[in-house]
């Protein structure tokens, strides 16, 4: 499948303002079922672009402004070549067949800080129980229910600006975007013993599946499962993740995997207008 992929971000001010270097994080991360064949990147003239990868080995497109303007925006042009990809096409090692299950050592150190929870104490998913030593459960099929019952009981919610909400506020108001979800997901991930992060990017709608977050940038979770290695898990809209889910970046929090970052300066609070669009065309 060969997919063209067209973004562009506008942030307008009322007043010239200055900017911080802003980071923009919107490159897919190229492997077996997705390599980029084309990319143009662009923001406002006189703009300095200097591009690195970050600790995650995300392209990190960091883009400096050396005058006060009114406006300034972020294109991004791009054709990608797609393989298809069973997200269940996978063996578990013998020991993670079942949950709960424990790493083994040398890839415990390696994933600590993706285990490492962050909010206590432990989230109640209504309708779902965690698989215990004394009650243990497959861990595909438990995966799979906890996903579907996060889809169910998590209303979906558009929201272009603002961080993630808390994973209990999620919880507590039972609607969330699709950002709010992936902290949530991964949070209780944690709270199992396993290791997850949150990722961003973009979601090619196919199917009657996958229509949440459509026609906006999208994030979802990621879990390590020994035998499978990082398997993506998209609770905003029930499924597991397949070719139509095209990475950009991955991280630990929030602000590790935002697209675009960065603030302006002005000796005052100027009103500020955000537009995106985002275009995925079958080439």
């Amino acid at each position: 499948m060969k997919l063209g992929l067209r973004y562009q971000a506008t942030y307008r001010y009322q007043e010239a303002v200055g900017f911080s270097p802003h980071e923009v994080r919107l490159f897919p991360r190229s492997d077996r079922f997705s390599r980029v064949r084309r990319l143009d990147f662009s923001t406002t003239p006189k703009a300095t672009i200097r591009y690195s990868r970050d600790v995650f080995e995300n392209i990190v497109a960091s883009c400096f402004f050396p005058e006060r303007a009114k406006e300034i925006s972020f294109k991004l042009s791009l054709n990608l070549d797609l393989d298809e990809k069973d997200p269940f096409h996978f063996i578990l090692e013998r020991d993670s067949v079942e949950l709960p299950f424990e790493y083994d050592k040398a890839i415990a150190k390696l994933l600590a800080p993706y285990r490492e929870r962050r909010v206590k104490p432990d989230l109640v998913v209504p309708g779902w129980k965690p698989p215990t030593s004394q009650k243990p459960r497959g861990t595909v099929s438990a995966l799979v229910e906890l996903n579907s019952r996060l889809h169910e009981c998590i209303g979906y919610e558009r929201r272009e600006e603002g961080g993630a909400l808390a994973p209990e506020e999620t919880l507590r108001r039972g609607r969330g975007a699709c950002r709010d979800v992936t902290v949530l997901m991964a949070e209780i991930l944690r709270q199992m013993g396993l290791a997850a992060r949150l990722t961003s990017g973009y979601l090619r709608e196919s199917d009657a599946e996958t229509k949440r977050a459509e026609g906006s940038l999208h994030a979802w979770t990621e879990v390590y499962l020994p035998g499978a290695g990082w398997v993506g898990l998209d609770a905003t809209n029930g499924v597991f993740c397949n070719h139509n889910f095209i990475a950009a970046a991955v991280g630990l929090t929030p602000g590790d995997i935002t697209p675009i970052s960065g603030v302006y300066y002005h000796d005052k609070g100027v009103p500020t207008e955000m537009t995106a669009r985002l275009e995925l065309i079958n080439l």
